[in-house]
């Protein structure tokens, strides 16, 4: 393991003085790199720090200032999912073995996920297996993975749902649709679907983003509120509407990122497929409403900013670039209106969220360590959807739901900067 975290060291290093890959074109940097080049960076120094510690075995990552085992859990696997694309991207093979080994090394040899319980019902668990589809589709016949795979699509298919059909976030809270089910669940559905050729699915799909858009949307601001309790009975829940009370720009990250993905694989003559595009493009409205002008970054509570308490959150804006920056690649959207608004919004990232250690190390900071409706916190605080609430929760660095979407952003601004110089 020393001798691991020594070459990846080295490699930190090395990174710094060039890129692994070179852009075809010359592209605009950030400070003196390019998007592609600061992924790398920031990858590299997460590998450095975690070394195998993300593995079955390990230690994880901290929450809640506490360290704590390695698990199958969709925070760090987003970070995972990062690293197979990135290093799909530049042609190195060792960011995609790392990030498969962080979720594939939880899942045992007959194909059972270690700690993971089905009837749980939590659309949080089914996340990491998007790693393991993307495994699978590089050429990797592990049946165990499939299976693994398999018994994620089964949750789905007896998972609890609304009157409507649309996934309750969890079975411990019931008849309530939240925005990080989009990433959670919907996107490894439709990328389930492509790889094992179940059509089916991508009508549940489709239904589960156009519910959401149905519910959550509110078009006084162009945003998406985070929860929606069909039943009118959480304590955050609107009397009227069902709605939780704030604007969370990670939430509606999650939605945007789960859009953009999942239109990866619905087919091109899908029927709802035009209709989900511009959903995607009201997503996008909202985002290009309400960034910050002064640092082109996003804030926590996004409708919010400025007011005190409220701060400029580094996952959520990462997520937003990285969902307009690919947008506009794959032709959603139209390049003159929104890749001002993804290249400032990096520029901020960079400017704003990017600290350089002593050791040329990257870090990532400012990213909101989590946020729930319903129970309580960590603290004993109840999480009732308000400001106060969602501004009290703990704000670190390095946490993989923020570096993953930033690898992510800086891939697709890459693209979107190259196909420009072009």
């Amino acid at each position: 393991m020393k001798q691991t975290l020594l070459m990846l060291s080295l490699a930190l290093a090395g990174t710094f003085g060039c890129a692994t890959a070179a852009p075809e074109a010359k592209v605009e940097t950030f400070n003196g790199a390019t998007p592609l080049e600061w992924s790398q960076r920031l990858a590299r120094s997460e590998m450095a720090r975690f070394g195998h510690e993300l593995e079955a075995g390990g230690r994880g990552f901290a929450r809640n200032g506490k360290p704590g085992d390695a698990r199958w859990d969709y925070s760090p696997s987003v970070f995972a999912l990062s690293l197979v694309k990135l290093g799909e991207r530049v042609g190195d093979d060792e960011f995609v073995q790392y990030g498969i080994r962080a979720v594939a090394s939880h899942v045992s040899i007959d194909g059972t996920i270690q700690h993971y319980k089905l009837e749980d019902y939590s659309v949080d668990n089914v996340a990491p297996g998007r790693v393991l589809l993307m495994a699978l589709e590089r050429g990797d016949k592990n049946e165990a993975w499939a299976r693994a795979a398999h018994t994620l699509r089964q949750q789905m298919a007896t998972h609890p749902r609304t009157s409507q059909g649309g996934f309750w976030h969890k079975k411990r809270y019931p008849y309530q649709m939240w925005l990080d089910s989009m990433f959670m669940a919907s996107s490894y559905l439709a990328e389930y679907a492509a790889l094992f050729h179940e059509p089916a699915l991508y009508d549940d799909v489709a239904k589960q983003i156009l519910l959401m858009n149905e519910h959550l949307y509110d078009p006084v601001t162009g945003l998406y509120w985070h929860g929606w309790d069909e039943k009118r009975v959480q304590g955050w829940a609107n009397p009227k509407t069902g709605d939780s009370p704030c604007f969370w720009s990670r939430s509606i990250g999650w939605y945007a990122v789960g859009i953009v993905d999942i239109l990866d694989y619905l087919p091109k003559d899908h029927p709802q497929r035009t209709e989900i595009i511009a959903v995607l493009q009201r997503v996008a409205d909202g985002i290009v409403r309400w960034q910050d002008p002064e640092t082109g970054l996003w804030w926590q509570i996004t409708d919010q900013g400025g007011r005190p308490g409220n701060y400029l959150e580094a996952s959520g804006s990462s997520m937003f670039v990285y969902t307009l920056a690919k947008a506009i690649n794959r032709g959603y959207l139209p390049r003159e209106k929104y890749e001002a608004v993804a290249r400032q919004g990096y520029a901020g990232l960079i400017a704003h969220r990017i600290k350089l250690g002593a050791n040329g190390s990257v870090s990532l900071t400012h990213i909101v360590e989590g946020v729930g409706l319903g129970y309580k916190n960590a603290e004993g605080r109840d999480r009732d959807g308000s400001f106060a609430y969602y501004t009290s929760e703990p704000v670190v660095d390095n946490d993989p739901k923020g570096t993953g979407p930033f690898i992510l952003a800086g891939i697709e601004l890459q693209q979107l900067l190259e196909t420009k110089a072009k």
